[in-house]
């Protein structure tokens, strides 16, 4: 019973750190083990009972706090709205040469958003053109500035065919994979999915989707300038667009330039990727979550040992 007290805590803190109260199921998907729900459900009465979760109406959340519920209900009207958004933005964006997948990350892709919400968005690439693709769709993304509609397109993270495992692995990287909802290439997610099964030793109840991904459309233009750029002048372009966006992302760093929402601006780059810095976001949230988890178990050890 302790085990499973222990891990319905973990599960909750690591939510709370975005102050997001989670349903019964949604408690089962995260948990890091498989339980049966009788036994489930008793560790849970006991811990409601000994006020270290409270639950209101269908959510439990480790803050005796109201206003939780009512901000993710909030946060859940207005995800579905931007999800509807997404899908037009993905739309236009699989159009663009050596894109071969596209999924909704971040917030949104756990169900929530706020007025400060963008939409953030995990790419796929063709393998050895992810440097090519991410410079012409973030020429495009300078042409939304002009309408301020910059938030919808929000490519912060890149990899590309030849290396679809994640490097990272840990809680974080496997809760994002997992609620990654695919909105475009439903083969290409099928195969990043087997590339990182590794998920389901850290969430072994969450299932993850590819149903939610249209299919690769065929465009004449896009596949014309791929057939274009398929030879050694495509490679000595991708490696040298590669060169500049590293030493210019180097130097926003260094600078200690801030994102508007006030986080230091880097990014981490490789033939086979763009992504934020896992130092700069990922590990310090990591250290937040475990601080808080044995933080709980300490002042609660008799509670949650009984």
């Amino acid at each position: 019973m302790a085990e499973i007290k222990k891990n319905i805590l973990s599960t909750l803190a690591y939510f709370d750190v975005f102050n997001y109260p989670l349903t019964r199921e949604e408690i089962c998907l995260f948990l890091p083990v498989k339980y049966e729900s009788v036994p489930f459900d008793v560790a849970m009465a006991c811990l409601i009972g000994s006020r270290l979760i409270y639950r209101f109406d269908k959510f439990y959340t480790l803050k005796n706090d109201p206003y939780l519920i009512l901000r993710r209900n909030e946060g859940n009207q207005k995800a579905a709205e931007m999800v509807k958004t997404a899908r037009k933005v993905g739309d236009i964006l699989i159009k663009f040469p050596y894109v071969r997948g596209i999924a909704i990350s971040g917030s949104l892709s756990k169900n929530y958003a706020d007025d400060e919400s963008d939409i953030d968005l995990f790419i796929i690439t063709a393998p050895n053109r992810l440097w090519i693709a991410r410079t012409l769709m973030h020429f495009f993304k300078k042409l939304t500035f002009l309408v301020n509609k910059e938030h919808y397109f929000c490519m912060n993270y890149y990899i590309d065919e030849q290396s679809l495992e994640i490097e990272e692995k840990n809680i974080y990287t496997a809760t994002e994979v997992v609620t990654l909802i695919p909105i475009q290439g439903d083969i290409t997610f099928a195969d990043f999915f087997t590339a990182n099964a590794w998920t389901r030793g850290f969430l072994p109840n969450h299932i993850m989707r590819v149903s939610t991904a249209k299919s690769l459309p065929k465009i004449i233009l896009k596949g014309m300038i791929e057939w274009l750029l398929n030879n050694f002048l495509g490679d000595i372009l991708d490696n040298r667009l590669m060169k500049i966006t590293a030493k210019r992302w180097d130097k926003k760093t260094h600078e200690k330039r801030l994102n508007n929402h006030g986080i230091l601006l880097a990014m981490a780059t490789g033939k086979h990727y763009a992504k934020p810095d896992p130092e700069n976001f990922q590990f310090k949230l990591i250290s937040r979550y475990e601080a808080k988890v044995a933080q709980l178990l300490v002042e609660n050890h008799h509670s949650v040992a009984n």
